[in-house]
């Protein structure tokens, strides 16, 4: 199986509230920043690149999250970032967001489609992104996974 992209990140005094911990919607700001630095270091397609010179956005079009567990002032998480599913125009991916103790915090289903920026629709997804995106695809049995946390879930 394909290892997600990985990164580290800080629980800012600007991400919380007046308790303590991560305010939510600041959550979804630091999904952001993971998907920008998967772009850059994971693809090597810094947002710049793809938004300035090559005028290809990509947008999130549909979000299902999870809140686990609260984030605290000072800690890092360390976000993850995995591939679902690779299609014409779009991106399946899964992201999460886990404590030192690697105990989930967040996780969410993301879909994010390549767009033109100029024309305002959605295109197919560049080549480029396409193959090295290819090298975070997880496999069948992690798909199996998340299908049994899912249905464990909503029990």
């Amino acid at each position: 199986m394909a290892a997600p992209f990985s990164v580290s990140i800080p629980v800012r005094f600007a991400d919380c509230d007046p308790a303590g911990i991560v305010f939510y919607p600041r959550y979804f700001e630091m999904f952001n920043a993971l998907v920008e630095d998967w772009c850059a270091q994971g693809l090597g397609m810094p947002f710049r690149e793809m938004h300035v010179t090559q005028r290809i956005g990509l947008p999130t079009v549909r979000l299902e999250t999870d809140f686990v567990a609260p984030s605290e002032l000072g800690e890092t998480l360390r976000a993850e970032l995995a591939v679902r599913r690779i299609g014409g125009a779009s991106l399946q991916v899964a992201l999460r967001l886990l404590g030192a103790d690697g105990g989930e915090r967040v996780r969410a289903k993301v879909v994010l489609v390549a767009m033109d920026l100029d024309a305002r629709c959605a295109v197919p997804l560049p080549r480029a992104l396409r193959e090295r995106a290819a090298a975070y695809v997880v496999d069948d049995a992690a798909d199996a996974a998340d299908a049994a946390g899912d249905a464990a879930r909503t029990d």
